[in-house]
């Protein structure tokens, strides 16, 4: 092993180490020591681009990110990150492109189709919403996010009864989302004790 190969195995392995002891601004230190003996590796950037957004340098972030999958296109969890924070910016038509590629890369990432189903959201585009938010709760069917968000676009498409299946659904599993959910979209209390028997328990997906 060459002294530069030494010098960066060694960075990486106390960038690590400051990660365990939740000292992030010294992980983040040694990633940038990595990145300026590798400015070109994309598993370098995206490593550096999520240290620099945990603090709050989400410009940075953006920035390393785009370098990060211009180099590697096939990488979709870095096009999720791109897109969770283009996002996070407002620029939604932005991470719809990031994440309609990382989802194109690897159609189970739940978290891309969950970030698609909210930019559409955010953007009006309700119709449109319905699908990625469907795909994110088959892919995670225990996780209440995907089933909340969408009862919402049914309630705002007006169909109703859409909303209040996404509520029972809810009460199978998350009883105080199901609440929560039938409170804002104006569905009386008492219904959410009203689980829909043919639908059974929600079930993981085989990976």
């Amino acid at each position: 092993m060459s002294g530069a190969s030494l010098a960066t195995w060694w960075w990486r392995q106390m960038a690590t180490c400051a990660l365990l002891f939740r000292r992030d601004d010294a992980a983040l230190g040694y990633w940038r020591r990595i990145q300026a003996r590798r400015p070109d590796d994309p598993r370098v950037l995206a490593s550096v681009a999520h240290l620099a957004a945990q603090r709050g340098a989400t410009g940075e972030a953006i920035d390393l990110l785009d370098q990060a999958v211009s180099r590697d296109p096939s990488n979709a969890a870095s096009w999720f990150n791109l897109g969770f924070l283009r996002q996070k910016n407002g620029d939604h038509d932005a991470a719809l492109a990031a994440f309609a590629r990382a989802v194109s890369l690897d159609p189970k990432l739940d978290r891309a189709w969950y970030g698609q189903g909210i930019s559409l959201m955010q953007t009006g585009r309700l119709e449109e919403a319905v699908e990625p938010l469907t795909r994110n709760t088959k892919l995670q069917p225990m996780s209440p996010f995907g089933w909340y968000q969408l009862g919402h676009v049914h309630a705002r498409l007006g169909q109703r009864a859409d909303a209040e299946k996404m509520v029972r659904r809810l009460a199978q599993f998350e009883p105080q989302v199901a609440t929560q959910l039938a409170r804002e979209i104006g569905m009386p209390a008492d219904s959410t004790d009203a689980a829909d028997p043919a639908a059974g328990p929600p079930k993981i997906q085989e990976p």
